[in-house]
């Protein structure tokens, strides 16, 4: 691989091959992306913010799951400060602890000892600019402090795009063959082109930022209880404090602050109750107790305070023929809740640099960005189900935690093995794989209305104890997750996830076998035509302990 061309510290480039709008992470991470799959590829970033920015910036997307983690850490070449400088992440935990100061009482979801495939607490203003130096030194023209004032497209012609920004004073025109927007909320691609697309999952969320570290384990002094974890470090993950209607997110950062966050159903908790700090810690006094007395305490004092309305969102298009394109939050947005955010631009950035990649190689991109649009809008449609209407479920510690397997089970049978072995692009293997992808999209849609209406029947309070669902216990969910990582040919790869799947329906069978046990009138949502050749296996995917069936 021939050595990148730098420019020169004070050069200011008038054209570029690749023009980004944004230097968040989306934006940096996609110019590293194409630096390095190609040091030819000239490419700019023009971000709002000055470099460097604060430590613990106040972005959501802090914590990572699989496929991010993968794209950060192996795809990016990222590992080293991952592991140096940011936070290994202990894996998702989940307490259901609605109106409960005892939270050692409370079922608590989540992992005893770490899962194969690594993830990470990402501190944002940290990360950023760490990928702000890496960028500049592969060669990237980083523009930062500078405002994008206009933006000229160059059509369906083989002409380029114009981007006058100001930076210093003055105002400068930036001409690009490929333009890509990745400014977060501020969609400056999406308001030109008029791209906004609402969705129909209707959810709020708050959050703000508290120096020190909060840390579970100091709400119980049973001993047990401690111990469950090896190591004990309940503080390393994304803990989820979950109620009817809503969850809180406690998140911590590299740099010595926590995240916290209340993420509710509009039609439950209004925003109106929530919206400012004092109004967000007495909602918190009254749903989450534990929590809030600890945050009360000296030492935790406020860093920042934002709130979002309606944060979950759409876009009409997000790849062009005409040579833009949209990543990240500029593009659609999902839920926070398992943390997807960082997938979905690894996912958009792959793509971007396929096309581009194509284009410069003298391959016509054309015939490739209607399927790509196609692909990228049904994983997020297909994620979208997990979260749309499901948040009434988030209080209930019987049927939540058997839709958190499920929806792990989901995500790493099919999404998250496509995107480790690298067949995002091979239009020959997702050709192979489209049954599989559509049998798997039925069963979800059914389960999760099955499960929406378990939780609907039940009655309230229902399986609130001290049981630990240990996921780390499950042996075919643990070999799941650490085969995500085995290096598969194409015909490999094929029967992994065809096998994958047809675990999803040994667990879909036994999933709706126990909504019938405790609702025998519960309607099949269809899952009995889905599973008509299939029946549970010899041994069960769950104990009767996870399906809470004693209660």
């Amino acid at each position: 691989m021939s050595e990148p061309s730098r420019p020169h510290a004070d050069a200011r480039q008038s054209r570029t091959d690749v023009a980004i709008l944004g230097g968040g992470l989306a934006g940096l991470t996609l110019a590293l992306q194409l630096r390095q799959r190609d040091p030819d590829c000239a490419v700019t970033v023009i971000e709002r913010r000055a470099h460097p920015v604060r430590e613990a910036a106040h972005k959501v997307g802090e914590s990572t799951v699989e496929i991010g983690a993968h794209y950060l850490a192996k795809v990016l070449g990222l590992e080293a400060h991952l592991e140096a400088e940011q936070i290994r992440k202990f894996g998702f935990r989940f307490f259901f602890s609605d109106r409960r100061t005892d939270i050692d009482q409370c079922t608590e979801l989540g992992v005893s000892q770490l899962l194969p495939a690594p993830s990470w607490q990402i501190d944002r203003g940290r990360f950023e600019n760490f990928l702000g130096e890496r960028a500049r030194d592969l060669g990237v023209q980083f523009e930062d402090a500078a405002v994008v004032r206009e933006l000229t497209m160059a059509g369906d012609g083989a002409g380029d795009h114009a981007v006058a920004f100001e930076r210093d004073g003055a105002t400068h025109t930036l001409r690009s063959r490929w333009l890509v927007d990745a400014s977060g909320r501020a969609g400056l691609l999406k308001r030109k082109l008029d791209l906004a697309q609402p969705n129909d999952h209707d959810a709020n969320a708050v959050w703000w930022r508290v120096d020190g570290i909060i840390d579970p384990n100091t709400w119980s002094q049973d001993a047990g209880w401690l111990q469950r974890c090896d190591p004990p470090d309940r503080w390393r993950s994304t803990n989820h404090m979950c109620g009817p209607g809503y969850w809180f997110w406690l998140i911590p950062l590299a740099s010595g602050a926590h995240s916290l966050g209340i993420v509710c159903d509009a039609k439950l908790h209004p925003l109106e109750t929530m919206n400012t700090h004092a109004k967000a810690m007495d909602w918190l006094r009254t749903h989450q107790p534990q929590v809030a007395a600890t945050l009360d305490r000296s030492e935790h004092t406020l860093q920042d305070f934002l709130f979002l309305r309606h944060f979950s969102y759409g876009c009409k298009q997000v790849f062009s023929r005409e040579r833009w394109a949209l990543t990240g939050e500029a593009g659609l947005f999902l839920d926070p809740f398992y943390s997807p955010g960082t997938d979905f631009i690894a996912i958009a950035n792959t793509y971007i640099c396929d096309m581009i990649g194509k284009d410069r190689a003298g391959i016509d991109y054309r015939p490739y960005v209607a399927l790509y649009q196609q692909l990228y809008v049904s994983f997020y449609e297909n994620t979208l189900t997990l979260y749309q209407d499901q948040y009434p479920l988030f209080g209930d510690a019987q049927v939540m935690p058997v839709k958190v397997i499920w929806d792990y089970t989901y995500y790493w049978s099919l999404l998250a093995p496509l995107f480790f072995a690298d067949r995002l692009t091979s239009m020959t293997v997702l050709g192979r794989l489209r049954p599989a992808f559509t049998t798997a999209a039925g069963l979800n849609r059914s389960i999760q209305t099955l499960l929406r209406d378990w939780g609907r029947r039940n009655r309230e309070g229902a399986a609130h104890d001290s049981r630990m669902l240990d996921q780390s216990g499950i042996a075919w969910f643990r070999d799941l997750n650490g085969a995500l990582t085995d290096v598969l040919d194409d015909d490999a790869l094929v029967a992994r996830i065809g096998d994958n799947v047809a675990r999803m329906q040994w667990l879909a069978a036994e999933i709706l076998q126990h909504a019938r046990a405790a609702h025998p009138d519960i309607d099949d949502m269809g899952l009995d035509a889905l599973l008509a050749d299939v029946s549970t296996g010899a041994a069960p995917s769950l104990s009767g302990t996870w399906y809470a069936d004693a209660a």
